[in-house]
């Protein structure tokens, strides 16, 4: 009875699992920039991992917002992927879905004035990354 309760046990957790990765992969799926946004995600990785750090570091915004992308770098840090690569498309897009889905959350939070003062790039690529959370002045 004992060997029947932990392989039981051992099948819910592994289903249980199994289920909140789909349910992951069916939310960057519905949250994934559409069209060209996705390439200029990608393009403008670099100038988004630096506008995250400054972001994370400014003491100005609130505890929650710079926890937030804390935990965003930390995902990106990390060498293992939550899609694996060999997924047509969201394997290599994972990371550009997700920072885009945070920025989202972040930039209605803090504001467009917040992300402007701390962006590393050019007017063009500010430009792209207000469409890419969805945001206009």
């Amino acid at each position: 009875m004992t060997g029947s309760f932990w392989g039981d046990l051992l099948i819910g957790v592994a289903s249980a699992l199994l289920l909140a990765w789909l349910a992951l992969v069916v939310v960057l799926i519905v949250v994934r920039p559409r069209g060209g946004l996705l390439r200029e995600a990608l393009r403008l990785l670099p100038d988004v991992l630096r506008l995250i750090r400054r972001l994370a570091a400014d003491p100005t915004l609130p505890r929650g917002i710079r926890i937030r992308l804390g935990l965003l770098l930390a995902y990106l840090a990390f060498p293992i992927d939550l899609i694996p690569d060999v997924i047509p498309v969201l394997g290599y897009a994972d990371d550009a879905i997700i920072v885009t889905a945070v920025l989202r959350s972040v930039v209605r939070r803090a504001g467009l004035d917040a992300l402007r003062a701390h962006w590393p790039g050019t007017d063009d690529g500010f430009a792209a990354l207000t469409r890419l959370t969805g945001l206009t002045r």
